[in-house]
């Protein structure tokens, strides 16, 4: 698990690095746009001064920013304050939000499991209780590789190497 301080973080979206693969988390804030690579957690690029017209996805109909840095070119779908979603399932596990005490949002990772029957921990997980800021949005990236959980001021990321492990 990776945990990056964001502050005034907006929203995020998934890009795939066009030399490594590995997965990249685009972050749109307050003060500019960062890419981060998913597995290492290294800061790849930054643009403190994005063109005000493409600075936060509201301005895009499919709620997209230009990215930065190695996807220069493409559009990245954000999710967050905006609007917009990530990817909720992938082989076999979910994602729910939650918010049992507004406003205070739970994120659950489930295996199958269900989790109004089955105990937690064996088959579904209480991974993140978002209660010191605003949640903005939780989901896989498009791999299944990552999962990714945003609030206000942080960026939680969990990595697995390939499709097939199981914990």
């Amino acid at each position: 698990m990776l945990e990056t301080p964001v502050g005034g973080l907006l929203g995020i979206g998934f890009a795939a690095h066009p030399d490594s693969g590995h997965d990249l988390v685009m972050v749109v804030s307050h003060d500019g746009h960062g890419l981060f690579d998913a597995v290492t957690g290294e800061k790849i690029a930054r643009d403190y001064d994005p063109d005000p017209d493409t600075s936060t996805p509201d301005a895009s109909p499919d709620l997209t920013c230009p990215g930065l840095g190695p996807i220069t070119g493409t559009q990245i779908h954000i999710a967050g304050i905006f609007g917009g979603g990530l990817h909720r399932t992938t082989d076999g596990w979910s994602l729910y939000v939650e918010t049992p005490e507004w406003p205070n949002d739970r994120v659950l990772l489930s295996a199958g499991g269900n989790m109004y029957k089955d105990p937690p921990g064996e088959r579904w997980w209480h991974i993140f209780h978002c209660n010191y800021s605003t949640f903005r949005a939780a989901g896989f990236s498009p791999s299944g590789l990552t999962l990714a959980v945003a609030t206000s001021s942080d960026l939680t990321l969990w990595t697995r190497p390939t499709l097939n492990f199981r914990a």
